[in-house]
């Protein structure tokens, strides 16, 4: 069974964070690392076959997932993360490095699917780690199906006592996640009532998971396929929801400085260390963060007025302009290349710079950087 596993790692206590270039040279490391390794002995000797791997640093350390055949979730974490830790030792610089975790991540989504096939034939295991390595196989986004939540003022005969419990049980895991948002105090989401705010707050974390867990999977699929966007014949989780005038640019490199952008920006957001937002990729990225959140609650029926307002206003607060909304109309096609917008304030739009740090003082990830911008291209 196939199995995506996320490794993150961190600097040892006391240590300073890493600078940009510093932040190269761990990534190389990383990536000659765990690119040494071909298999895996998990326990028991069993034998596990690494497809992939994909790394990210931040300025805190790393966020590794690792593609991998596994018989079971339990030895594609294990033995996952043994080979992360020997990675790490095996590397002078990294050696005081620690492995935090190592674990598949769960979609809330594929979660949804199980408690409502709770009492039919396809009902979940009831065991949790189970249920999870069943739904963190591997799906294809267009065989996610989004179940309709039940009619208002049902009665518990049909069930729906069962999904109100489910759903308050899944409202309670989303506000748990909020103090993970760091960058933001309660301010950033208005006078919204403070569940509200704390609900928001959630579910921006979660999404983040979400949004990284299925960027990875549209790099995979164009990967794949040694496609782009446009041509792509297989369905992708979010890299289509970008403006389709580009499509033919986003192909796999795009993909990847797209995704660790995304990375290095929700690192932010969870580490405090968010200032605001360094280029236009990380404008879109945020736009799609805020649609999965707005999605995720709507789907579970947990997207009050009072909760899209103070999504609403961390927008607002966030996002210094939304120039890059001319990106997605067609009667301003051709607007990204006009020169003359640039005297009057309008951030500069054409693809190119969208991954230019909009001033001296922002930060973008040196992978991901425009390379007019300082980015070494290895993909030449």
């Amino acid at each position: 069974m196939s199995y995506v596993v996320t490794v993150e790692t961190c600097l040892p206590d006391g240590a300073g964070e890493l600078d940009a270039l510093q932040q190269v040279g761990a990534s190389a490391l990383l990536e000659h690392g765990f690119d040494a390794v071909e298999g895996i002995e998990g326990p028991g000797g069993v034998e596990v076959d690494v497809l992939e791997t994909i790394v990210a640093v931040h300025p805190r350390g790393s966020i590794v997932k690792v593609f991998v055949h596994a018989p079971s979730l339990e030895t594609a974490e294990d033995a996952v993360g043994s080979v992360a830790a020997e990675v790490l030792e095996r590397s002078e610089l990294l050696a005081d490095w620690v492995v935090e975790s190592s674990e598949v991540k769960l979609h809330i989504d594929l979660t949804r699917e199980s408690l409502e096939a709770a009492d039919g034939p396809d009902a979940p295991p009831s065991d949790l780690r189970a249920r999870r390595a069943r739904h963190t196989a591997g799906a294809d986004p267009a065989d996610v199906t989004h179940p309709t939540r039940p009619v208002d003022g049902a009665d518990g005969a049909d069930g729906s006592g069962d999904e109100d419990e489910d759903q308050a049980d899944l409202e309670a895991q989303i506000r748990a996640l909020a103090p993970r948002l760091i960058a933001f105090g309660p301010l950033f989401f208005g006078a919204a009532d403070p569940e509200a705010a704390e609900l928001a707050a959630g579910a921006l974390v979660y999404a983040s998971e979400v949004l990284i867990d299925e960027l990875y999977d549209d790099v995979q699929t164009l990967a794949d396929g040694e496609t782009n966007v446009a041509e792509c014949r297989a369905e992708l989780w979010h890299l289509a929801e970008l403006p389709p005038r580009y499509g033919l640019a986003y192909d796999e490199l795009f993909a990847r400085r797209f995704l660790v952008t995304a990375i290095a920006l929700t690192t932010r957001f969870t580490d405090g260390s968010f200032r605001e937002l360094g280029c236009l990729a990380e404008e879109l990225v945020l736009k799609l963060l805020l649609q999965q959140a707005h999605s995720t609650l709507d789907l579970y029926g947990l997207l009050g007025d009072d909760v899209a307002e103070a999504l609403e206003r961390f927008a607002d607060e966030v996002y210094e302009d939304m120039d890059f909304e001319w990106l997605y109309d067609d009667a301003r096609d051709g607007v990204d290349e006009d020169p003359a917008l640039a005297g009057m304030g309008v951030t500069p739009l054409a693809i190119g710079t969208w991954f230019t740090p909009f001033d001296d003082d922002r930060y973008v990830h040196p992978y991901a950087v425009d390379e007019e911008a300082g980015r070494q291209s290895t993909h030449d």
